[in-house]
C-alpha cells in the first residue's frame, strides 16, 4: 500500500487457526473468555501460539544457553535499511549464490524464494528452500547482522544438527523466519521488525514491515 510519499509492505504471516505451523509447534488458538453478547463486560480473547508461530525472531538463545533472549535484541538491528535479495527458482541458498548477488555493505538481507507461495497452503511444506551453512557462515564473516526468510526455518529440512541456525545465532546474528515476500519486489528497503517483548524467550511473533520512497 501507499502511505503518504512511501510504498509499505506488511510482510508478517496473518495468525489463525488456519496458518501453517513447523511440525511439532503449537497450532495458534484464539478462544473469547468474555463475549458482550452473551453479557460479558467486554469483550475479551485469550490467543494461546507458540513463539515460533508465523512471522517471528529467533534470538541467540535459541540454540545457545546463556545468549540473549527475544527481549535483549537492540533495535538498532530490528529496525534500519535492508535488502530483499530474489532467490526464487533455488532448492538451497548456497554461497556460490551470495557470491553472485551484490551484498557489499549490507547489514540486513532478506531472501525471497519459492517459499512465499507457500503461505497459501494450510500443510506445512517437507521441501523448502534453505540457507546452506557456508552460505550463513559467509553472511557472518561479510557482517551482516540480521538475515531474514520466507518460510518457518531457514535450516535444512530434516536436519539434527541445525549447523545454519548454529552459524547465525552463535555469531549473535538475528535471524527472522515466516516472512511472506510474495508481493515485495527485489531491492533496498527500510525494515521495521518488532517482535513481542517477551522476557527470557528464545523467540517471539513479529510484526514486520518494509517502505521505501514511492
Amino acid at each position: 500500500m501507499r502511505v503518504g510519499d512511501y510504498e509499505v509492505y506488511d510482510v508478517s504471516a496473518l495468525i489463525g487457526e488456519s496458518l501453517v505451523t513447523y511440525p511439532g509447534d503449537p497450532r495458534p488458538v484464539l478462544k473469547f473468555v468474555k463475549r458482550l453478547a452473551e453479557g460479558g463486560s467486554s469483550n475479551l480473547s485469550e490467543l494461546c501460539l507458540g513463539s515460533h508461530t508465523g512471522t517471528h525472531v529467533d534470538a541467540p538463545l535459541h540454540f545457545k544457553d546463556g545468549a540473549p533472549s527475544v527481549d535483549k535484541i537492540s533495535l538498532d538491528v530490528l529496525v534500519g535499511p535492508a535488502r530483499v535479495v530474489d532467490m526464487t527458482g533455488l532448492e538451497a541458498i548456497t554461497l556460490a549464490d551470495l557470491d553472485a548477488a551484490d551484498l557489499g555493505g549490507v547489514e540486513r538481507v532478506l531472501f525471497k524464494t519459492d517459499n512465499s507461495k507457500l503461505w497459501s497452503d494450510p500443510a506445512f511444506h517437507e521441501k523448502f528452500t534453505y540457507l546452506e551453512e557456508d552460505a550463513a557462515v559467509y553472511l557472518v564473516e561479510t557482517g551482516v547482522r540480521l538475515v531474514g526468510v520466507d518460510y518457518l526455518s531457514v535450516e535444512k529440512p530434516r536436519t539434527k544438527t541445525h549447523p545454519t541456525h548454529r552459524a547465525l545465532l552463535g555469531a549473535h546474528v538475528v535471524v527472522i523466519e515466516g516472512l511472506n515476500l510474495s508481493e515485495v519486489p527485489p531491492g533496498d528497503y527500510e525494515l521495521f521488525c518488532l517482535p513481542l517483548r517477551v522476557e527470557g524467550a528464545e523467540a517471539a511473533p513479529a510484526r514486520v514491515i518494509l517502505r521505501r520512497p514511492a
